[in-house]
């Protein structure tokens, strides 16, 4: 069943979303050569406690953090721990949080120091093609609409669109129906209509589209291990235009 959201459910989601946006802004002062991804985590954690949420990932299906940090190769679900940015590496950061009973759900992915150029253009074109999705998420188009403009932008990039994640509805559950494709044809697919709100969540390679899991049943990587880029938002299906009611605001005000 999909669940369309009232206007009031809809604020208690951007008072969500509100404190997730400032939760990746503290993480974003932090992101730097020689800090381990646990501090990432542990400084996202306090701040959405002490904000009144909680972190939406921790405990979802046993996940044991606050964050899903993402390195390199690894797409999504990455844990933290042990290890510490260098040089060269992106990273991405998805993050939810819940408060008022209500998940907002966003990601973002930073280069660390001085990133190849192709890796950098892969960011900026997959955070791109975040926003040309999102310009199709209104009522009366269809998910495919959604789906095939993020996918015609990166691949006729080069760039490989992974099939096995997709975005998702959300609003009390953390998932909830309907599915949101990063790839798709135009005019296909459940027809939008105004109170949906989904996570549009766009997961590019630089390489191959394909991806492996790993022994621990979380972590994804690409297949040959070249990097991966996330960008996320969470996004009311409006009349005439989206609204994001997640934001980079503070992440960008951050990386000034």
């Amino acid at each position: 069943m999909i669940f369309y959201k009232t206007e009031e459910e809809i604020e208690f989601m951007r008072a969500s979303a509100n404190v997730l946006a400032q939760a990746h802004g503290e993480v974003a002062k932090l992101i730097r050569e020689g800090i381990t991804t646990r501090q990432l985590d542990q400084r996202a954690e306090e701040f959405i406690r002490d904000n009144g949420g909680e972190p939406s990932f921790k405990g979802y299906n046993g996940f044991e953090y606050s964050l899903c940090i993402s390195p390199n190769s690894v797409v999504v679900h990455g844990f933290p721990g042990d290890y510490t940015l260098q040089s060269g590496d992106v990273v991405s950061i998805d993050c939810g949080v819940k408060l008022n009973g209500y998940h907002a759900d966003s990601a973002y992915t930073y280069p660390v120091g001085e990133v190849a150029p192709e890796v950098t253009q892969l960011l900026e074109e997959t955070k791109k093609s975040l926003y040309l999705g999102i310009e199709q998420a209104v009522a009366g188009n269809r998910m495919g609409d959604v789906s095939y403009a993020i996918q015609n932008h990166v691949e006729k990039l080069g760039y490989g669109v992974v099939r096995e994640l997709v975005g998702h509805g959300i609003g009390k559950k953390l998932h909830e129906r309907p599915d949101v494709p990063n790839f798709g044809k135009r005019g296909a697919g459940l027809k939008l209509q105004t109170g949906l709100v989904i996570a549009i969540e766009p997961m590019v390679n630089l390489g191959t589209k394909s991806v492996i899991q790993e022994k621990d049943g979380w972590t994804i990587r690409t297949k040959d291990l070249k990097p991966s880029a996330h960008f996320e938002h969470t996004v009311v299906v409006r009349k005439d235009k989206a609204e994001i009611l997640t934001s980079f605001e503070y992440i960008e005000k951050a990386l000034q």
